[in-house]
């Protein structure tokens, strides 16, 4: 053996620390916060826990147990089951504007069909159900069969939706019919039976994204559509699952939030439920540009969105620039997300 390959092999089996050393310890909770920041709920969980503390400094009456229940179940449950259609929807590369006037139209189909052509309850709510998946099956048609953009498509029937609720309602409230009251507990007007709902739900969603080849070509889909389509994966199919998925769930929250109500409000849903459930995805960490998302951080996020909803609340803040607070705790979620995700980059690389 030459002196030079030599030199390198004693180099190679003793590093730079003296025969017979003990070699450093790694930290280990360095080790575990690397490993913390490599989970993609780790920015919102943080948030969450940060604004949670805040509020329940601030006031007393944030953890008082009359408002959990506002909190969890009326301002955060509905947003978590709308997010997890859209979170599904957005890693496959789409949208649904039009979940929020599914959400609307839902609770008013079940009282056109109780109240004016005696359906009974059970297949009234079902009808509803379906038509949440018709209307879903429509947007994927327009989308994936016939090329429209999804933006556009979701849009549209939105709109149609909204205009039939005006016309056969004349923009005007009508309470629940009363056949349905004891089926509406279990659905939505028990004290948590939004929030249990909303939990199952954002469990069988995570499930279904992570467990399943269902969720695995969704991600594929987003992340690599040609590639997706080359290795067999039936693209528009998932495509089309999804979309029916999203406008299945928009129609349950529309049903929870009347019989919770005990109101059925042409008012209700709209944008609103939309936007917030896009957002509770994108600051959970879902990408809008598809192939990466998390329906546990999109529940997350939801969660800090209640919280920021009941919170101003509690604190005797105006409505009027109650917006303004919103929009801006939102940007600094974001920032505190994208600031999290570089950290997450670098924990990788170490």
């Amino acid at each position: 053996m030459s002196k030079v390959s030599e030199a390198v092999e004693n180099r190679t089996d003793s590093p730079s620390q003296p025969p017979g050393a003990t070699p450093p310890r790694s930290n280990p909770l360095r080790a575990a916060g690397l490993a913390f920041l490599r989970q993609r709920e780790a920015t919102v969980l943080v948030v969450a826990i940060a604004l949670i503390i805040y509020f329940a400094v601030s006031s007393s009456n944030f953890y008082g147990s009359a408002n959990l229940t506002t909190w969890l179940s009326q301002d955060s449950a509905y947003i978590m089951i709308i997010a997890v259609g859209e979170v599904l929807l957005l890693i496959c590369g789409e949208i649904d504007l039009s979940v929020g006037f599914i959400f609307t139209f839902s609770p008013f189909l079940m009282h056109y069909l109780i109240d004016f052509y005696g359906f009974p309850a059970i297949l009234a709510i079902i009808i509803s159900l379906i038509m949440g998946l018709a209307v879903g099956w429509v947007n994927a048609f327009l989308t994936v069969s016939v090329g429209l953009p999804s933006f556009i498509t979701t849009l549209g029937t939105g709109f149609v939706l909204l205009g039939l609720v005006n016309t056969t309602s004349h923009a005007e409230a009508v309470p629940i019919p009363a056949s349905v009251t004891g089926i509406g507990h279990w659905i939505g007007s028990g004290t948590w039976s939004e929030f249990i709902w909303a939990v199952i739900l954002v469990i069988l969603g995570h499930i279904l994204l992570t467990r399943t080849k269902w969720g695995l070509h969704t991600i594929s889909a987003g992340g690599n559509l040609l590639g997706a389509q080359e290795a067999g994966i039936k693209v528009n199919r998932i495509k089309y699952g999804n979309f029916m998925l999203t406008g299945l769930l928009g129609a349950f929250v529309g049903l929870q939030v009347a019989f919770q109500t005990n109101t059925i409000d042409p008012t209700a849903g709209g944008y609103q439920p939309m936007f917030y459930a896009v957002t509770a995805a994108v600051i959970g960490g879902t990408a809008m540009l598809g192939g990466v998302g998390t329906i546990l951080g999109a529940a997350l996020g939801a969660i800090v969105l209640g919280t920021l909803t009941d919170g101003f609340s509690i604190l005797g803040v105006s409505a009027n620039p109650l917006d303004i607070i919103f929009g801006g705790a939102i940007l600094v979620a974001m920032i505190a997300n994208v600031q999290l995700a570089r950290l997450r980059e670098a924990g990788r690389s170490v």
